[in-house]
């Protein structure tokens, strides 16, 4: 089984190539990087350029923001699964992707696990993000997976569609209620932590853009055809709180 990791770029000289030394580290031996860059300004390509033994493929060209990258990883990925490691990201230790393809050996049509949030010189836990096993009707509750644990079959992306990008911030969100939610697909939870995510990700860098994604969230529901209780839209939000209490 051959597992595509897709990292999209954008002026990431300061760690591009922790992801990518995350990556050649892991123990399963068939993976294929998909480096998807935005046509970066800064040393970015010089540094892929250095460590292009350990890329499969290198695209670099001006994009539609992150999830038009992302969405080019999928059509450029020849894997059975794909994942994704943001430039910023690194994995937990150096059997995430075995562990992963243990579940998808029984039959799972996608697979997530736990993440934690940490300061940039990954000294420090911001937040704890632990997931939980999913039961069908849990996202009208506010739950959620983190996304960068979130990895999917191809195939179900050929069925049923990849990110949206009419939304700016929440396209991750919206792609998860669809498959999991509405499409319901077989879901698995790997109980461990697999990502450390470096602060500052687009929907939490500014109160502005929390309010964007709130209203994006809303949105998710609506053009999936979906009825969302009134509640859901602030249960998400508060279920982040518990992720700092540890």
């Amino acid at each position: 089984m051959k597992v595509s990791i897709v990292s999209a770029t954008y002026n990431s000289e300061k760690s591009i190539e922790a992801c990518l030394r995350s990556v050649r580290e892991q123990d399963y031996p068939n993976i294929e990087h998909i480096v998807i860059d935005g046509a970066s300004k800064d040393r970015t390509l010089e540094i892929l350029e250095a460590n292009k033994a350990g890329i499969g493929k290198l695209i670099s060209e001006k994009d539609d923001g992150i999830y038009d990258a992302l969405n080019k990883g999928i059509e450029a990925a020849t894997g059975n699964v794909i994942g994704f490691l943001h430039s910023d990201d690194l994995f937990a230790h150096s059997s995430v992707v075995s562990h992963y393809v243990e579940l998808f050996k029984k039959g799972f049509d996608a697979v997530y696990s736990d993440l934690n949030y940490v300061s940039g010189d990954l000294k420090r836990t911001i937040r704890k993000w632990r997931s939980g096993g999913y039961k069908e009707g849990m996202f009208k509750r506010g739950w959620m997976p983190p996304h960068p644990t979130f990895y999917v079959r191809k195939e179900v992306y050929a069925k049923f569609g990849n990110f949206n990008t009419n939304l700016r911030i929440s396209a991750d969100y919206e792609c998860m209620l669809r498959l999991i939610h509405k499409e319901k697909i077989n879901v698995a939870y790997l109980p461990e932590l697999s990502i450390l995510m470096r602060v500052g990700g687009e929907s939490n860098k500014s109160l502005d853009n929390r309010m964007l994604a709130n209203k994006e969230d809303v949105l998710a529901w609506e053009m999936n055809g979906l009825k969302r209780p009134a509640l859901t839209r602030y249960l998400k939000p508060l279920r982040k709180i518990g992720q700092f209490l540890f």
